[in-house]
């Protein structure tokens, strides 16, 4: 008696058919991204793939004995229906390469994932997104996560998506900021959505849009870090680096929006800094140099940021806040606002009560 195939039906696929099969795929073993897509690009479908005899299958290019062998087995298919399950029950939305709500934006890389894992509500990201990554070193100066803050603030009140990575430093002061400015801001994690990794940044993920190409319960390691930088520069119109070494996650990640045909953007930091390093050879490579969100928001046409309703604030404290027009120390706050050096204090102490203004490493910033 011959076995039945995994899909025996004849009638073109459904949108679930197709996502179960996409998803039995992506628990084939040695079946990677490209070879999956291989299978749906010859066969017109994932569905129409595990259909095909093997006969048909040893056609397609790039597939080898191993692959071809574990096509259509069924532990694949019972690991895809659990995951089906599993992320029903947890609100985790699964998007498949070739259906509808799949984002346009990935078709930019030639290694785009079969499915994608996703947590909350995921903005539209056609082709060119409206939206922008932020990455940097995790262990970022003061001026730097003063500088990302007030980049990633005024990008998301402009309307742009904020896109990083959810790491400690760069990343977790961008996500950070565009939250806290009304904006949306979406997560691509190295780890699966239902595993937050740092630990410390679980409250802040509950604000943004996570996404994964992970299964539920997958771990961070080492190495989906670098994999997952493809997908923060192809969601974006352009990646902004603020500090990172020449060999850095950082630089992965420019390269990767290059090789999508996105803008790389960079900014200059202290001359013999090794976080600065980075930055200044993407800009020697023709990197648009940037020190705020209207470089960015020039480079693309999108207008400017708009201006925040005028705050009635106490006349010593409005002096101060408008001298905070880049991160500053007390004592140049003092000569800036041309204040005692008491009324200065007073002032930053409201100002930080109401949220307004921030102070890292001895330097005072807007939030």
């Amino acid at each position: 008696m011959t076995s039945r195939p995994l899909f025996a039906d004849l009638h073109a696929p459904s949108a679930p058919e197709e996502l179960l099969a996409l998803l039995t795929l992506r628990f084939t073993p040695g079946l990677g991204p490209r070879r999956t897509e291989s299978l749906r690009v010859h066969f017109g479908s994932a569905h129409a793939a595990l259909r095909a005899p093997r006969s048909e299958l040893r056609g397609v290019p790039g597939l080898d004995t191993r692959s071809l062998a574990a096509i259509g087995t069924p532990k694949a298919a019972e690991q895809a229906q659990a995951e089906l399950t599993e992320a029903a029950r947890l609100g985790v939305t699964l998007l498949g390469r070739g259906l509808d709500s799949y984002p346009p934006a990935l078709d930019a890389l030639e290694d785009a994932p079969a499915v994608l894992w996703v947590l909350g509500d995921l903005p539209d990201l056609p082709v060119v997104p409206r939206a922008i990554g932020i990455v940097g070193t995790r262990a970022a100066s003061p001026h730097a996560v003063s500088l990302t803050r007030t980049v990633a603030a005024d990008l998301a009140r402009a309307g742009v998506v904020v896109v990083s990575g959810l790491a400690r430093g760069i990343d977790t002061a961008a996500h950070g900021a565009a939250v806290e400015a009304g904006g949306v801001s979406v997560g691509v994690l190295g780890s699966a959505v239902n595993v937050i990794y740092p630990r410390e940044n679980e409250r802040l993920a509950e604000r943004l849009t996570l996404i994964s190409e992970y299964p539920l319960g997958t771990g961070p390691a080492q190495h989906h870090f670098p994999t997952r930088n493809r997908l923060i520069a192809a969601l974006s119109a352009g990646t902004l680096v603020v500090e990172g070494e020449r060999k850095s996650g950082s630089l992965i990640t420019a390269t990767h929006a290059l090789e999508c045909g996105r803008t790389v953007f960079a900014v200059p930091g202290r001359a013999g800094d090794p976080r600065a390093a980075g930055p200044h050879a993407l800009i020697r490579d023709g990197a648009v140099l940037t020190e705020s969100a209207a470089d960015i928001l020039t480079e693309f046409g999108w207008g400017s940021v708009p201006q925040q309703p005028a705050l009635n604030l106490p006349p010593e404290q409005a002096q101060v806040l408008a001298a905070i027009n880049a991160p500053a120390t007390l004592d140049d706050l003092q000569a800036r606002a041309r204040l005692p050096l008491t009324d200065v204090q007073t002032a930053l102490v409201m100002l930080q009560l109401a949220g307004l203004v921030e102070e890292v490493g001895g330097r005072w910033s807007r939030r």
